[in-house]
């Protein structure tokens, strides 16, 4: 999904939202898009400083018995909205106030009161060694206001798609890097004046102390608002004492419900079908596996958007909360301060829930009551670090030894990552001899193949795509338990080692996280370098 379409996905979602609001508040919905960009402005009406403050906007000045129109948004004063009918009925006129979505406001703001200060260059990211992109984006950093530099720098971020954001402090001045798609990439040096305006700003928004000789962890948010549409980022914050000062790094999270959708994930219409099979039932555990980074946190969340009706109770455990879906009662649980997700779990589980997911099954507790919860009439999901679906189960029998009713609970484990996705001006060529034979090799006996005539792409860059990668995709990784499986589990089987699940999983049908990326590359998603650096 490209930009354009993500940015509508986002429109229509929000503008759906304020329609249902509407009809709460009494409000007729106005739906702004057909002319908010044309629409003549009613000027003198409304001072911008009451426009701003109280989030409303003139719409039509009142003439010859025509009312006067006013748009709105839930942030608007109901007293304002009262107060206004009065005065204008005490004058003798009408009023009609719309419901207008916080986008639609935010548009017509802009036209009625123009930004005055400078725009600046976009952000690029560069390569290792790219010393010219950097100096540039540097100087840009330097020119912004120092009360809009750090706002400056988050907008980019999510603009670019970055991840996170890493401030660390070099011997002579502080590095910024951003990951995007997964690489770490230069982005600027900035002087330490800069610097501790960032470092100023974080403790102020995020609540941790710029002057700590201790590791830290804080959280903000702030409203994006871009291209005709407005989400809200979530951003954890860590900070570290490091030999030449403070070091940070901003964890940045989307929260935009409309993305947390599993046919946005790139898995394929197979993968699709075993996960809804799994999660039609009524009681059993799904985990996600896979080291930090790799979305796990997103095709969990984008379960529950699938899950979210309203004949179900669905509670999530969170440390922390990474995505706020509406609906779900989302419980935040500090480990840092003493909490834990076994304990919260077995409070949360007499609240009569249908679907519970715990963040993390960090240890053997958490493990068991979360095993116990699955077979009591809960669907639980969780994630869990493993490298593969096999290791999964080696980790947990570590964890927990043999267990029957482990045997009986966990119904599907998916191993994921994320990849690089090659843009649309890839260039074919064809493998030489040493990579073909390991094609063969990791191919070798995944049935319907036919590895006769193997192209391969490379990524091409472009001024739009600089690397030659557009996003990333999943590859999967997917185990649905059966009673071979179930077996190793129950201690039936003397060697329950990662290899020998594997073995007999593959036996019935798997296609390893390494397999599935060799096939993305055979068909022109991305390529085996991508796979060999994430797998």
């Amino acid at each position: 999904m490209n930009e354009e379409e993500v940015q509508k996905r986002r429109r229509d979602n929000e503008e759906q939202a304020t329609k249902s609001r509407a009809s709460i508040l009494g409000l007729p919905y106005l739906d702004t898009r057909d002319f908010e960009a044309e629409i003549p402005l009613v000027p003198n009406l409304l001072d911008k400083e009451q426009m701003h403050r109280n989030f409303i906007i003139p719409l039509q000045r009142g003439n010859r018995g025509e009312p006067y129109q006013f748009m709105v948004t839930s942030q608007t004063p109901r007293t304002l909205i009262e107060q206004m009918r009065q005065q204008y009925t005490d004058q003798g006129d009408r009023t009609d106030f719309f419901l207008i979505s916080n986008s639609a406001y935010q548009i017509f703001m802009l036209r009625y009161d123009p930004p005055r200060e400078v725009v600046y260059d976009d952000i690029k990211i560069s390569s290792q060694g790219d010393s010219e992109t950097i100096a540039s984006v540097s100087q840009t950093l330097n020119e912004v206001p120092t009360d809009k530099v750090f706002d400056f720098l988050l907008d980019q971020a999510d603009k670019l798609g970055a991840s996170d954001i890493h401030i660390e402090n070099m011997r002579g001045d502080i590095r910024i890097r951003m990951r995007v798609d997964g690489i770490l990439h230069p982005v600027a040096n900035i002087d330490k004046t800069r610097y501790r305006i960032f470092m100023g700003e974080l403790s102020s928004r995020a609540n941790v102390s710029a002057a700590s000789n201790q590791p830290q962890s804080g959280h903000m948010q702030k409203d994006i608002f871009r291209d005709g549409s407005s989400h809200l980022l979530n951003i954890r914050v860590e900070t570290v004492p490091t030999m030449y000062g403070q070091d940070a790094v901003l964890r940045l999270f989307n929260f935009d419900e409309s993305l947390l959708n599993l046919d946005l994930l790139g898995i394929s219409a197979e993968e699709r079908a075993v996960i809804n099979e799994i999660i039609s039932h009524p009681r059993g555990l799904v985990l996600m596996v896979g080291p930090t980074g790799s979305g796990k946190s997103t095709t969990l969340y984008s379960i529950l958007n699938a899950l979210n009706t309203t004949d179900r109770k669905i509670i999530t455990l969170e440390d922390p909360i990474e995505y706020g879906i509406g609906g779900i009662s989302q419980i935040p649980i500090n480990t840092n301060e003493g909490g834990s997700f076994a304990d919260g779990l077995r409070s949360v589980l007499r609240l009569d829930p249908d679907v519970v997911m715990v963040g993390e099954i960090r240890d053997a507790d958490t493990a068991r009551t979360a095993i116990q919860a699955s077979i009591t009439g809960h669907l639980v999901l969780s994630s869990f670090h493993a490298n593969s679906t096999a290791a999964a189960f080696s980790r947990m029998i570590d964890l927990i030894g043999i267990n029957p009713i482990f045997s009986s609970s966990i119904r599907l484990v998916i191993a994921q990552r994320l990849v690089r996705r090659l843009a649309d001006n890839k260039a074919a060529y064809r493998p030489d001899e040493a990579t073909l034979q390991y094609i063969h090799r990791v191919l070798d006996g995944v049935p319907g193949l036919d590895l006769t005539n193997i192209t391969l792409y490379r990524p091409v860059a472009s001024e739009e795509h600089p690397f030659g990668y557009n996003g990333r995709t999943a590859i999967m990784e997917q185990l649905a338990v059966t009673e071979e499986i179930q077996q190793f589990i129950r201690g039936d089987v003397a060697d329950a080692s990662t290899t020998a699940i594997e073995a007999a999983a593959k036996s019935a049908g798997l296609l390893t996280l390494e397999q599935k990326g060799v096939l993305a590359a055979l068909k022109g998603e991305t390529t085996l370098e991508e796979i060999g650096r994430v797998v």
